[in-house]
């Protein structure tokens, strides 16, 4: 019986890796774009972080987070929030959104797994969370726009 458990472990470790790695299929999907301040269009899957519990959860234990996707957190009200990467295994960039749907923050290269609060930098409406270092890759800046996905 302990050898069929320890095999069975050992058989299902690959898949709870690969389920790691995949977007949560519980999640509900929306095209997102980001127009640069020099016309380019920038398109991303995200991923709706809709509840409280989706957005404690956000991308924690993720592996990866492929370059056209993310996770977009919208929030009742325009506020100050404050983010962390607690049990996030792969660095982040962070959008901050504001209610007119502009960029007002961009919080680069986040630390993974670190507590440390990651502000909004003002009121926003949403922050979107994507693979880091796609926002310099993509030049995208403070006063670009964000639209789709409900903003």
């Amino acid at each position: 019986m302990k050898r069929t458990l320890i095999l069975l472990g050992v058989l299902l470790l690959p898949l709870y890796g690969l389920a790691q790695n995949a977007p949560n299929p519980t999640l509900p999907t929306q095209k997102l774009t980001i127009i640069g301040h020099d016309g380019a269009k920038h398109d991303f899957t995200v991923e709706m972080a809709l509840t409280p519990a989706q957005q404690e959860t956000g991308l924690m234990f993720r592996r990866e987070v492929p370059a056209d996707h993310g996770m977009l957190f919208v929030w009742d009200e325009p506020r100050e929030v404050p983010m962390w990467m607690k049990n996030t295994l792969v660095p982040l960039d962070m959008v901050f959104i504001g209610a007119d749907g502009k960029v007002i923050h961009i919080a680069e290269d986040t630390v993974p797994q670190s507590l440390a609060q990651i502000s909004s930098g003002g009121p926003v409406k949403a922050t979107l969370e994507v693979q880091a270092g796609i926002t310099e890759k993509l030049d995208i800046r403070v006063g670009d726009k964000v639209m789709g996905a409900g903003l």
